[in-house]
């Protein structure tokens, strides 16, 4: 299978040698040796040809927001229009999760309640057939402050916490999105909240995003790693 990743960001310069890029993240959770990838960075205007260059894409994370608008945002709204129609798989993370809803008419806004950093917990809504193993909820990171406030029509929830309503979201076996980051690692994360803490996480929600991040906190990854991957080869 080919994957396609529209990389919507890039991992922070000083992270950038020790962890890769978002679109090797990914590469690495679903496995370099299990698929073939084709990686583009649609901020730069790199764009496939059409949805049919691969046979399931991914959308990653990104330091911007929805609401900036800008032109490359309006195209990648665009692409997934065309991703949707062609009835492609498509997941998206992050920033994914809230393009995707906004593409489809959401509202997507800075969260009231302010920033989610470090571990957090999920719980599964409904039954749905990707869900193999089958778990009644998940931890992994987070870092955002925008959120997805309404449910697109054509969307369905599946993951919410107390902090994030609409936490995960499927549309049919076509998309798959949600807002926190299975491909951060718990080293990741950590130095990613360690470098925003203060500048742009106020210090008190960092230091509580930190605590949870221990070397024997638990972390389901490579458990939506599978999630994602029979989403994507529809298993």
């Amino acid at each position: 299978m080919k994957i396609g990743i529209l990389a919507t960001g890039i991992t922070p310069d000083e992270l950038l040698d020790q962890y890769g890029t978002y679109a090797q993240m990914f590469i690495d959770l679903l496995g370099p040796d299990k698929h073939s990838y084709a990686v583009y960075d649609v901020r730069e205007g790199d764009f496939p040809d059409g949805a049919g260059q691969c046979d399931g894409w991914i959308i990653t994370g990104s330091k911007c927001g929805v609401y900036d608008d800008l032109p490359w945002m309006r195209t990648l709204k665009q692409l997934i229009m065309e991703i949707y129609e062609a009835d492609l798989p498509l997941v998206g993370i992050c920033f994914g999760h809230q393009i995707i809803a906004s593409a489809f008419g959401a509202r997507v806004e800075k969260y009231s309640g302010g920033w989610g950093v470090g571990l957090h917990s999920y719980n599964i809504e409904g039954e749905h057939s990707f869900l193999v193993p089958s778990e009644p909820s998940f931890t992994i990171n987070a870092m955002h402050q925008d959120q997805v406030l309404e449910l697109p029509e054509n969307a369905e929830l599946f993951a919410t916490s107390s902090f994030c309503r609409y936490a995960g979201l499927v549309y049919g076996d076509r998309i798959l999105t949600l807002q926190a980051h299975p491909e951060f690692t718990i080293a990741y994360e950590r130095d990613l909240v360690m470098a925003r803490k203060g500048a742009v996480v106020p210090d008190a929600v960092a230091d509580a995003g930190l605590a949870t991040l221990t070397d024997d906190a638990r972390i389901d990854s490579a458990i939506v790693a599978q999630w994602m991957e029979r989403f994507l080869t529809r298993q």
